[in-house]
């Protein structure tokens, strides 16, 4: 199915049900917990087989994007304690790139690749 050949409002609407119903309402619920309203009950039961089969595609890509996320994000915190855990109070990513072993170093920029394919790599401050 080619992207412009599903409904946006339905696929909205797939995306963001629980698919579990609500005897008190006789709907689903948003992923908040409110109850759809019976026009997007109606609009979203309306999803033809291609829109399904669309956000089950989709969906499936997401959590295994999500899957990949959270392992590289690990991978990449273990591949850092290592250099920190020898290096001087303060010293910063760069610094350890810096003395990494190239093997490590293609390693880290694969893992960059995944959790931070913009170039910023974040992390809490104590400040």
């Amino acid at each position: 199915m080619a992207q412009s050949d599903y409904r946006t409002d339905v696929m909205d609407l797939l995306f963001d049900a629980d698919f579990k119903y609500r005897p008190d309402t006789n709907t689903w619920s948003h992923s908040d917990g409110r109850p759809f309203t019976r026009k997007e009950q109606a609009t979203v039961l309306g999803a033809t087989r291609e829109e399904f089969e669309t956000f089950c595609w989709l969906r499936d890509r997401k959590i295994e994007r999500d899957r990949e996320m959270a392992h590289a994000t690990q991978a990449v915190i273990a591949l850092l304690h290592r250099y920190f855990a020898v290096l001087p109070a303060g010293s910063t990513a760069a610094d350890a790139t810096a003395v990494m072993t190239e093997q490590d170093r293609t390693e880290y920029e694969r893992l960059l690749d995944i959790v931070a394919p913009d170039g910023w790599l974040l992390a809490p401050s104590e400040e």
